[in-house]
């Protein structure tokens, strides 16, 4: 096992947001993006925790990876009496950090079970990093599964354009992308005419981090206001909108970054394609719909501010959610490594995931 892991620089992909060298865990901290590039060296649970809470580092597959690194990182450092109480406490208080991502609690149910495999901390030392490192190697994997599945599926024969929310790439995943990992394979085929980016308020997230992703890895992209969307799909220039997933539920249901529901309207209105593309790890087939998903909310000086500068009067009530669910009968398509599951219902997810 490598000491340092930065599989999307393997693959030729330049953007990575995570490192891991062993005794510590490197994050690109996606705050400061697109004006500063600069590394959060971490070498406890602790500050995976709170980094995953500041949203140094976001995107779902991306928090998984880091909590699995949190945990081998806790194994690292815990004494030597209490150290099976260090590590279970390490872990509870690294679950806590976001509530609806639910790669965030698969990859920390895999690390527990690994945790619960080891007989002495120095096996746990060895067995949970060798266990993170895998699963961050997997979602890379997965990444690239995905993008096959999907452009088999929408099976372009010239040049598209596309739209997409938020951040799906390489920043918020093993170093490749779900949704972005998709248009990088259309660009990569010369399938892809333009991406239109949301700029994906409050947190900018389309602008400061998709934007920044895709010009740097020289792929054609437009940025547009999160309320330009309709003009844009009226035109008649886009066929399909491409998202990722925080939560997928039983009946196909889908959590995502706040705004995600309105593109689904939106495109389902000017007939375009809706896909979700996210790991199997994004799957909780324990909910039957969106309904049970538990929706972060955060405060709202995330919107009446912008890195300080007011927008809003001050003290103005705000409701900021995080995310928003879009009904299965919104969504063309579920995309993950396994498969696609076309106009997803019930019976087409428990076909693919039990």
């Amino acid at each position: 096992m490598a000491e340092t892991l930065t599989p999307s620089s393997e693959r030729g992909i330049g953007t990575v947001a995570i490192r891991w060298h062993g005794s510590s865990l490197e994050l690109l901290d996606q705050r400061l993006l697109p004006g500063e590039e600069h590394w959060i060296t971490l070498e406890g649970a602790a500050g995976v925790a709170q980094s995953i809470r500041d949203m140094v580092v976001r995107g779902a597959p991306a928090i998984g990876i880091s909590a699995a690194y949190g945990v081998a990182l806790a194994a690292r450092h815990a004494g030597g009496g209490d150290w099976k109480v260090e590590i279970r406490q390490s872990i509870r208080e690294l679950a806590a950090s976001r509530p609806t991502a639910i790669n965030l609690f698969w990859a920390l149910h895999r690390m527990e079970r690994a945790f619960h495999e080891c007989h002495s901390l120095d096996e746990a030392v060895k067995r949970l990093a060798k266990e993170a490192v895998a699963i961050h190697e997997e979602d890379l994997a997965a990444n690239f599964a995905m993008a096959d599945h999907a452009l088999e599926f929408i099976a372009p024969d010239k040049p598209i354009s596309v739209l997409t929310h938020c951040n799906t790439g390489a920043l918020a995943t093993g170093g490749y992308g779900t949704a972005l990992g998709v248009i990088r394979r259309l660009n990569e085929k010369n399938l892809l005419k333009e991406v239109f980016a949301d700029e994906t308020r409050p947190w900018l997230q389309g602008s400061r981090l998709t934007a920044w992703e895709l010009s740097r890895d020289g792929i054609p992209v437009t940025l547009n206001a999160d309320s330009a969307a309709a003009a844009i799909m009226a035109r008649g220039e886009v066929r399909w909108v491409i998202v990722g997933a925080d939560r997928i539920t039983a009946n196909g249901d889908v959590a995502n970054k706040i705004g995600t529901y309105s593109l689904a309207v939106l495109a389902r209105h000017h007939k375009v394609g809706f896909m979700v593309v996210a790991p199997s790890s994004t799957v909780d087939m324990s909910l039957a719909s969106g309904a049970d998903i538990p929706i972060e909310e955060r405060e709202g000086l995330e919107v009446r501010e912008i890195r300080g500068i007011p927008l809003a009067p001050e003290g103005v009530k705000v409701f900021n959610p995080v995310f928003d669910v879009t009904p299965a009968s919104l969504i063309d398509a579920i995309v993950t490594e396994k498969g696609v599951v076309h106009n997803p219902n019930i019976t087409g997810m428990r076909a693919l995931f039990g």
